[in-house]
């Protein structure tokens, strides 16, 4: 019922900025909290920001201070703006969305970020 496409990934160089961007379509009005994975090479998928349908805010501990998420109002879309990227940050993200009650979970296919030093 919901469908779920990223873009803004890419290459960029350590210290440098992107911003990542998933459309939501279909029945957008079932969704609550949006939020952004990723997973590197080798390593499980982790949490990196999460933002609820009122509005309120988690980041990783490792990427707090430099991303920031946003969503509009009309939740169709949601944003994830990283500054001072890190190699560290190199990964697959995938971008989350949940029904209002959380028993159903909605995943984009995922955009490539290749920071390099």
């Amino acid at each position: 019922q919901v469908q779920l496409v990223e873009s803004g990934g890419g290459l960029v160089q350590a210290g440098g900025s992107l911003r990542l961007s998933c459309a939501a379509s279909g029945n957008i009005f079932t969704i609550g909290a949006m939020g952004w994975y990723r997973q590197a090479p080798g390593k499980q998928r982790e949490l990196v920001a999460l933002i609820t349908s009122a509005g309120s805010t988690n980041y990783a501990d490792s990427v707090k201070g430099r991303f920031t998420i946003s969503r509009d109002n009309a939740k169709k879309t949601v944003f994830l703006l990283m500054n001072s990227l890190k190699p560290e940050d190199t990964a697959v993200y995938s971008c989350y969305a949940g029904n209002k009650f959380a028993t159903i979970p909605y995943w984009g296919q995922g955009t490539q970020v290749t920071v390099s030093s």
